[in-house]
């Protein structure tokens, strides 16, 4: 009679592959998948019941800012009931290693309003030493950590809007590669961020030709997503060409009503891409508005010289001026404001109590109350707070969202940032991509799960992870397809999903019949595809 640590009994399995559904039980020991059959004759100290539901392999989210919520709620509840038993941390080229002494003192107020602000000691320097504090939290999911090209660059040239010298550069590819062979699954940055914005094309392909030779791939937020989008997306194009770094894009879209029909050119640009040799893929989360910092509203040269630099700018009345009359003007900057409008703005998360009555209101609403035009109560906003505060930008209609959804490279990641009243995609969503995408028929339920699995795995060198298969890691979710939906919506987004039954981690539960165990089973993951 066979034994094992863990049974599933009596569910569906979908694979993670894209392959038809099949009906079998589960068998786990070792924290691995080690049968798939009828397991009638089988025993376990744990059975775990699945009838009339899906068993997946546990959702890997490809875009996410949790790197320092983990070290402080390393349960990270808000992911795991959702099923994702991965987290991929380090995006938009801003995270918390590798650091320098000068960047320790800078980083945590630069970062604030992405990453937080929690009492944490920053006493890591390399990438290693970081991953090693990720594995000393024992956090419940499993995580992934991308090399951050801006916090890189802070750390050969601090916040300065110009080019690297060639020295600079150098010191860079270095950083890059000591943070790959620590365990880095990827190279990323955020071309609308500073001090990856003040980036040209060459000093990224001289930095993706050190993730090319590892084989790891270059994950980018592009320079503009709105009015010069087909722009940002060649530039990105030809990076990964001329380099030979496999490319993926994230959250993306074509922000503003004029821009909306981009979005085919864009999907029209991929194939060209890969059909002329280029690994080009792109990540999306399932909603029509976005989240990020309140300050990324500001032209590039706003930020020059760093967090300091720009809360000085706002209280220089000249400069204000000029700021506001370049958000009125169309530019080759990401001006989200003159793509959107200042009604698309809404305050997630501040850091003040005197200013917790913004969150949840978009920008009109609030400079109504203040007595000021949108312009100035937004730099006064970001003063009051350090410009440590998020918004949620609201850049497109649902509909306009589904043809890239289908796209054969599309994946899954919810970009989910935490704090004050944060952007439901946080909390709901994979359930969404599973519940309304799914039985709404934008997707297959075979393709969707493989988006948000094998897909992912295969991206980031997760050997082992996103396919439910014999000798895989048992990163499991079991779900209700009936049932399973969102809940968070922008007015109450902290709302735990729906039909989510069960998740494991490497074998273990945690969550169980819908209720967190409070187990904390998961690792850190490595890049393991040197070449």
């Amino acid at each position: 009679m066979a034994t094992f640590d863990l049974i599933i009994r009596g569910g569906t399995i979908v694979d993670g592959t894209g392959n038809p559904w099949y009906r079998a039980d589960a068998g786990i020991s070792g924290g691995r998948i080690v049968a798939l059959d009828c397991l009638d004759g089988g025993e376990a100290p744990a059975v775990l019941e699945a009838s009339g539901h899906i068993v997946a392999p546990g959702f890997i989210d490809v875009h996410t800012h949790s790197e320092l919520r983990l070290l402080t709620d390393p349960l990270l509840e808000p992911k795991i009931r959702q099923g994702v038993t991965t987290e991929i941390v380090g995006l938009d080229g801003l995270s918390l290693a590798p650091l320098t002494d000068a960047t320790r003192a800078t980083l945590p107020a630069r970062l604030a309003g992405l990453a937080g602000t929690a009492a944490v000691a920053w006493d890591w320097g390399t990438v290693g030493e970081f991953l090693a504090r990720l594995e000393a939290a024992r956090p419940a999911p499993n995580v992934a950590y991308l090399a951050p090209h801006g916090t890189i660059r802070a750390a050969v040239a601090g916040f300065d809007a110009r080019p690297l010298r060639p020295d600079e550069v150098r010191a860079a590819q270095a950083l890059l590669a000591a943070a790959l062979d620590d365990g880095a699954v990827g190279f990323s940055t955020g071309l609308i961020y500073p001090p990856c914005s003040f980036a040209d094309a060459d000093e990224l392909a001289a930095l993706c030709r050190v993730a090319a030779r590892a084989g790891a791939p270059f994950v980018v937020h592009v320079r503009n997503e709105s009015e010069h989008v087909l722009d940002a997306m060649d530039e990105v194009i030809e990076v990964a060409r001329a380099s030979g770094a496999p490319l993926h894009v994230s959250h993306l879209k074509a922000a503003g009503r004029r821009n909306w029909d981009k979005l085919a050119t864009v999907l029209e640009r991929f194939d060209r891409a890969r059909a002329a040799g280029i690994d080009v893929t792109f990540d999306q989360y399932p909603y029509a508005a976005g989240s990020t910092f309140l300050s990324a509203l500001l032209p590039p040269w706003a930020h020059d010289g760093g967090p300091p630099s720009l809360l000085a700018r706002l209280r220089d009345p000249q400069a204000r001026r000029r700021i506001a009359r370049e958000l009125e003007q169309p530019g080759r900057w990401e001006n989200f404001v003159y793509a959107c409008g200042w009604e698309a703005v809404q305050v997630a998360a501040v850091r003040t109590d005197a200013n917790r009555w913004c969150e949840g209101r978009r920008l009109p609403e609030i400079a109504q109350a203040r007595g000021q035009a949108p312009a100035e109560a937004l730099f006064d906003l970001l003063l009051e707070e350090d410009a440590a505060a998020t918004m949620i930008l609201f850049w497109g209609e649902e509909d306009r969202i589904t043809d890239a959804m289908r796209h054969p490279l599309q994946m899954v990641g919810s970009d989910g940032i935490f704090g004050g009243k944060p952007h439901p995609r946080l909390y709901g969503t994979f359930p969404r991509v599973l519940g309304p995408c799914v039985r709404g028929g934008t997707l297959r339920l075979e393709d969707a799960v493989r988006r948000m699995t094998s897909a992912a795995a295969a991206r980031f060198g997760l050997t082992g992870r996103g396919i439910l298969q014999h000798g895989a890691w048992a990163d499991l979710v079991v779900f209700d397809p009936a049932t399973v939906a969102d809940r968070a919506t922008y007015d109450d987004p902290h709302q735990y999903p729906a039909g989510i039954r069960h998740v494991l981690v490497n074998g273990v539960p945690v969550v169980r019949d819908g209720q967190v165990t409070g187990a904390r089973p998961g690792r850190v993951l490595r890049w393991r595809r040197h070449a």
